[in-house]
């Protein structure tokens, strides 16, 4: 019997990109056309943009533990967040979640980890990559972080906001994320965190001058094997009931 597994939902590309990853590769595990059995619950993306504008971290995880309760309620035996950004809230709502949480930091660590990458460049919203989410998670294991300048922070989170969570991907945009990845290249880094949901949708190991590790499909594919095998993983971030 398969655990059921619960998405807190922030933007709806990358949680659309987990969703997806999950289904189409549980066949692999299951069989034709099986996966595990999935909920999703989605406040509205203003929300949480309008928490992010103000630093308000305590709203970002207020939303955060709503959707917990939801899906607990619903049946769901754990949680993921596709969305690397508002991981920042969720030390102030573990202590109170109904249900675990894979950390999609701490899996993405753990992958670096075990390919041997040592110093890895850091993609995402301008929030994430001036916080400790990745930090937090990269240094336990050794593993060195490059983070973007003040002029890519921002370029890169004017893609994300005003255009990757629409669904927009311009050919420009691509090229921008090149060059910031090839300066992190010439910086000395061996791989680059793709830390947004939504950046997998335009960068990859195709086009990327480092290689890449894509957080939605990795955290995707934890959540799927933990829902298959049912045991415990590092990447928990809480166990609370």
């Amino acid at each position: 019997m398969t655990l059921i597994i619960g998405i807190v939902a922030c933007s709806s590309e990358g949680a659309a990109l987990c969703y997806r990853t999950i289904c189409a590769e549980g066949a692999a595990l299951l069989g034709p056309h099986a996966h595990p059995e999935v909920l999703l619950h989605s406040v509205s993306f203003s929300r949480y943009a309008e928490c992010l504008e103000s630093q308000d971290w305590a709203g970002v995880g207020a939303l955060m533990l709503d959707s917990a309760n939801r899906l607990a309620q619903s049946g769901c035996d754990f949680l993921i967040c596709p969305d690397n950004t508002i991981h920042q809230a969720l030390p102030l709502i573990e202590h109170r979640s109904p249900l675990p949480w894979l950390h999609i930091a701490k899996i993405v660590a753990d992958e670096a980890s075990r390919r041997g990458f040592q110093r890895m460049g850091l993609t995402g919203t301008r929030w994430l990559v001036a916080g400790d989410v990745y930090p937090d998670a990269l240094v336990p294991v050794g593993i060195e972080f490059v983070r973007p300048s003040d002029e890519e922070r921002d370029e890169i989170n004017r893609i994300i906001m005003d255009e990757l969570v629409y669904g927009v991907f311009k050919p420009e945009s691509v090229a921008c994320f090149q060059r910031v990845i090839t300066r992190m290249k010439n910086d000395g880094c061996d791989a680059v965190v793709l830390g947004c949901t939504e950046i997998p949708l335009i960068i990859n190991d195709s086009n990327s001058p480092l290689p890449t590790l894509d957080s939605t499909r990795l955290l995707a594919r934890a959540a799927l094997h933990q829902a298959v095998g049912g045991g415990e993983t590092s990447s928990f971030s809480t166990i609370a009931r």
